[in-house]
């Protein structure tokens, strides 16, 4: 894996982790890589993604589990 996806990947990472302080340091690297603004975006959006898919099966598992 080359420094650009590990930065990457270490911003989605993060981001779906909740981590400001990994956030934070991955996206430093990025910049100093000049990894593209569009290319850190895109990490960002596909963390939020993953991020909601979780957040949104947990609220209906607790929900499934309230009404047993």
């Amino acid at each position: 894996m080359d420094a650009k996806i590990r930065e990457l990947v270490g911003i989605a990472a993060a981001v779906a982790g909740h981590c400001q302080k990994c956030f934070s340091y991955h996206y430093n690297e990025a910049k100093r890589l000049a990894i593209e603004e569009g290319d850190i975006k895109e990490a960002i959006e596909l963390a939020r993604a993953i991020r909601g898919a979780g957040d949104n099966s947990m609220d209906e598992f607790v929900d499934r589990m309230l009404k047993q």
